[in-house]
C-alpha cells in the first residue's frame, strides 16, 4: 500500500505545474479557453445564431451573444434534451446534471458534455487531490478508500426512452468514473446511486464502515447523518474509533463554518484536514489550495470562460458585465460564465467576492436570489452564516440547519425584523442570548444592516424559533426535495418557506 500511496502522490504532484501556470498568466489562460470555446461553438445553431464566425474578441462576443439566466437558455437545453445534437455544442451531449439550485418547485438540466466531464469536472477531481498532497506531502491517502455519497440517476424527463440520462451532478460523476477511481472508493456504486435516502444512509453505513476510510467527499449535511448513523451501529464514541487511519473531508455545496463544531466532536483529532471545493452542476469553479484559509483559487484552465456582473448593477434594463481582468477585491460579483457544457453567458445564481487578483481567489458570498433586503438592509447568505456560526460558538452550540425571511411592516406603528428558524444539534442554554450575539455579529459586518437597528428605527431584534430535530428533513421530504443538490434557502426576501416550516411546527 505504501508503494501505490507513493506512486498515486508522485503523479497528482506532476499536475503542480499546470495549476502554477495559470496562477501566474491568468488573463492568458482564459484568453486561450475563450478562443477555444468559440471555435467549438462556430457550428452549432447557438454559434450560427449568435454569429460566432464573426466573433473575434471579447468586446465582439458581448456585443453579439445577450446574457441569459436558466429561463431564458432553457429552450436551447430542452431542445437537446429531446435529442437533437449540435444545438449548444460540437460534441453529442448524453448527461444531464439535475439541480434546483434552491428547494424551488422547478427542476434545471444542467447539460454535461464529455469534454465537461473530463476536462472539468475529473480535472477538478484531481487538481483537488493534487493540492491536498502538494500541502500535505506526508499524507496516506492512497493507503485506504474514499467515501462519497453521491446523489441519484433517473431518466431523461424529455426522452425516457433515449439514450441521455439526468442526475445530481455527483451522480454522473460517479457513473463516469474510470475503473481505477471506482475501485479506491467506497461503498458499492449501487448503493452511492439510490434514490430512496433513508434506506441509502442505512446500507451506506453497513458498507462503508468495516473498510479503512482514508478520506470523505460530500455534503456536510448528509456526511453527519451518515457519519451517527455508523457510530451507532459499531457502538463507537468517534470516528477515529472506526477509521483511524482517516485524514481529510472534502466539502462544497453548503458553507462549512456553521458545521465544523460539529465536525471536531465526531472527528476529535488535530491532523484532521478540511479542504473546500466549490463543485456546481455547471462546472468546477474552484479549490481551497491554502491549508489554513477559506479562499477558493479561481480554476482558469478547465474550459470555462468567466465574466461577473456587479451586484450593484443587478437587474437592471442594460446590467454592466465585466471580464475577469476588470474586477476588483472585495466587491460583490454575480458569476457569468460559458463553457465546454454548451452553457453560453449563462448566469449560475451564485455570487462571490475576489480576495485575491494575484493570483484569483475567491469566497462565496450567496445567490442572486438568496437574500434578504426588506427594508435596505441586504443582507446575504455570507452575512448570515457568518453571524450565526459566531453565535453558536459563543454560546456552545452546533447548528444543523436555518433558514430566515423578513418580517414585514403591518402598519400601526409596527417595524420589521428578521424571523429565523434554526435547528440545532446541540442547542444553547440561552436561546435569547444566542439572538443578541447573533444580531450584534450581523450588525458588526454589514453596516446597512446596523443603519436599519439603530435604535430600532426600522428593524428589531430578530425573531427566533427553535425547531425540533429533523424539521428540515421533513420540509424537504415533504417537497420531494430529498436528498442529492437539494439544500434548505438559507435566506429568502419573501416569507413562502418560512410560513411552510412555521406550519408544520405548529
Amino acid at each position: 500500500m505504501d508503494v501505490i500511496n507513493s506512486f498515486m502522490t508522485w503523479i497528482f504532484k506532476n499536475r503542480m505545474g499546470q495549476i502554477e501556470n495559470f496562477k501566474k498568466n491568468p488573463i492568458q489562460v482564459q484568453e486561450a479557453a475563450f478562443r477555444e470555446l468559440i471555435e467549438a461553438g462556430k457550428r452549432t445553431e447557438f454559434g450560427k445564431k449568435y454569429q460566432f464566425d464573426r466573433i473575434m474578441s471579447y468586446s465582439d462576443f458581448a456585443e453579439k451573444v445577450p446574457v441569459f439566466d436558466y429561463e431564458s437558455f432553457k429552450p436551447f437545453i430542452e431542445k437537446t434534451m429531446r435529442g437533437s445534437q449540435n444545438v449548444i455544442w460540437n460534441t453529442e451531449i448524453e448527461w444531464f446534471a439535475k439541480s434546483s439550485g434552491t428547494t424551488g418547485s422547478r427542476s434545471k438540466y444542467i447539460p454535461v458534455s464529455e469534454e465537461s466531464l473530463e476536462e472539468c469536472h475529473y480535472k477538478g477531481g484531481k487538481d483537488m487531490l493534487s493540492l491536498y498532497v502538494s500541502n500535505y506531502p506526508d499524507s496516506k491517502l492512497f493507503t485506504g478508500k474514499s467515501l462519497t455519497i453521491g446523489g441519484t440517476l433517473e431518466k431523461n424527463p424529455l426522452n425516457p426512452q433515449g439514450t441521455a440520462k439526468a442526475g445530481d451532478v455527483s451522480a454522473v460523476i460517479m457513473q463516469n468514473l474510470p475503473i481505477w477511481a471506482q475501485y479506491a472508493r467506497t461503498p458499492s456504486l449501487e448503493t452511492a446511486l439510490m434514490g430512496e435516502w433513508e434506506a441509502k444512509i442505512e446500507k451506506m453505513a453497513r458498507e462503508t464502515m468495516n473498510e479503512n476510510v482514508t478520506c470523505i467527499a460530500g455534503v456536510p449535511t448528509w456526511t453527519i447523518v451518515l457519519l451517527r448513523r455508523i457510530l451507532e451501529l459499531k457502538k463507537a464514541k468517534n470516528i477515529l474509533e472506526v477509521w483511524p487511519n482517516l485524514e481529510v473531508f472534502f466539502h462544497g455545496a453548503v458553507a462549512f463554518g456553521p458545521y465544523r463544531s460539529l465536525f471536531k466532536e465526531l472527528i476529535p483529532s488535530e491532523k484532521m484536514h478540511y479542504m473546500e471545493t466549490y463543485n456546481a452542476s455547471e462546472g468546477f469553479f474552484g479549490i481551497q489550495d491554502q491549508p489554513d484559509s477559506d479562499e477558493l483559487l479561481l480554476l482558469l484552465d478547465y474550459g470555462i470562460f468567466y465574466e461577473f456582473i456587479p451586484m450593484d448593477e443587478w437587474g437592471k434594463e442594460n446590467e454592466q458585465v465585466i471580464s475577469l481582468k476588470e474586477v476588483e477585491i472585495g466587491k460583490n460579483y454575480a458569476m457569468v460564465i460559458s463553457t465546454n457544457g454548451g452553457l453560453w453567458r449563462y448566469k449560475i445564481g451564485d455570487t462571490v467576492k475576489f480576495t485575491s487578483t494575484i493570483p484569483y481567489r475567491i469566497r462565496i458570498s450567496g445567490r442572486t436570489k438568496h437574500f434578504i433586503n426588506a427594508f435596505g438592509e441586504e443582507v446575504i447568505v455570507e452575512n448570515a452564516e457568518a453571524a450565526i456560526q459566531f453565535a453558536a460558538e459563543e454560546t456552545h452550540s452546533t447548528i444543523a440547519n436555518f433558514t430566515a425571511a423578513p418580517v414585514y411592516f403591518e402598519g400601526n406603528g409596527s417595524k420589521g425584523a428578521h424571523e429565523w428558524i434554526v435547528e440545532f444539534r446541540t442547542p444553547p442554554a440561552d436561546l435569547d442570548k444566542f439572538t443578541r450575539l447573533l444580531d450584534e455579529k450581523l450588525r458588526q459586518i454589514n453596516s446597512d444592516y446596523d443603519a436599519k437597528r439603530y435604535k430600532d428605527l426600522a428593524l428589531t431584534l430578530p425573531v427566533m424559533h427553535q425547531a425540533p430535530e429533523g424539521l428540515f428533513e421533513s420540509w424537504l421530504s415533504k417537497k420531494g426535495k430529498l436528498g442529492g443538490q437539494h439544500k434548505v434557502p438559507r435566506l429568502s426576501n419573501t416569507r413562502e418557506f418560512l410560513e411552510e416550516i412555521l406550519g408544520m411546527m405548529k
